[in-house]
């Protein structure tokens, strides 16, 4: 018997089902956002989409598009990766033009790889759309550039804790002179963390910052030394999403930032002096 390939069926199989666009969604601020992302938020069928997205880019969705939340915070997932692997391509084959939007850049600390192995694996047409990540944006809004020919040659990216929950890093590495590190997902470890780059060679009072908020209006920034930067964010208050910067660049932020918070920073550290002359008139009465 012949075997048959019905070439026409499997033509219009393929023209049925959708694609998927993995989109970076930038670290908050809607403006940041690249000319294709901002398109295809218009265009799109289903936008499934993370926590860390801002609220000014979700408003830039279409009206008629369907929007599905997946987002994961500490503790807390709404939808295991795997799940959100099956939901993407189960809406690709249902023939949605689908984006699946991820704060920052997804190919960074975003699982944009993992998603789209999954992808792969099962046929599904996918594009990726680059956004600028967390660590560029944010310390261009909190005017620390992570690179400069006098304090910095390099910059490292790290995330704050591992798969499994860790954040045993490779600390050598992270105390190498004449760098930038850039710290995601910390805040809970940050001084675990400042106390072993202390203990692997950097010094106490190197310079290192937490921006909360980056590149949106509520954006704080509270710059310390790796001894005292924990207590300074845990007095500020300070919630997440937060990146931490370590390195000299950050001893430029009172230069160059250009974002009106010099006045509150000022009112910061006036608070925290004040309180720190409470405490010692305290303990010598």
């Amino acid at each position: 018997m012949n075997s048959f390939v019905d070439l026409p069926a499997i033509w219009a199989a393929r023209q049925a089902s959708g694609t998927v666009h993995l989109v970076g969604a930038g670290p908050g601020d809607p403006d940041l956002l690249t000319l294709r992302a901002a398109r295809l938020l218009v265009q799109a069928d289903v936008v499934v989409y993370d926590h860390l997205v801002g609220a000014g880019v979700l408003d830039l969705i279409g009206a008629e598009v369907q929007r599905v939340y997946v987002g994961k915070e500490r503790s807390h997932h709404s939808m295991a990766q795997a799940d959100i692997n099956a939901l993407l391509i189960r809406l690709a084959r249902q023939g949605h033009e689908v984006v699946r939007l991820k704060g920052g850049d997804p190919f960074i600390f975003g699982r944009g790889g993992e998603e789209l192995q999954a992808l792969v694996a099962a046929g599904v047409r996918f594009e990726v759309v680059p956004g600028i990540t967390a660590a560029c944006g944010v310390a261009s809004y909190a005017g620390i550039p992570l690179t400069h020919r006098d304090w910095a040659q390099s910059c490292t990216f790290v995330t704050g804790h591992l798969k499994d929950g860790s954040c045993e890093l490779d600390w050598l590495a992270l105390t190498r002179p004449r760098q930038t590190v850039v710290i995601y997902m910390g805040l809970s470890a940050l001084a675990t963390i400042c106390e072993r780059l202390i203990a692997h060679g950097l010094a106490a009072d190197w310079p290192a910052a937490v921006v909360s908020q980056g590149t949106l209006a509520e954006q704080r920034v509270v710059c310390a030394t790796l001894a005292t930067l924990a207590g300074a964010v845990a007095q500020a208050g300070l919630q997440s999403p937060c990146l931490t910067i370590v390195g000299e660049v950050v001893r430029l932020r009172e230069e160059l930032a250009w974002r009106g918070e010099r006045d509150a920073r000022v009112e910061v550290a006036s608070e925290a002096a004040a309180l720190a002359a409470a405490r010692c008139a305290s303990a010598c009465a």
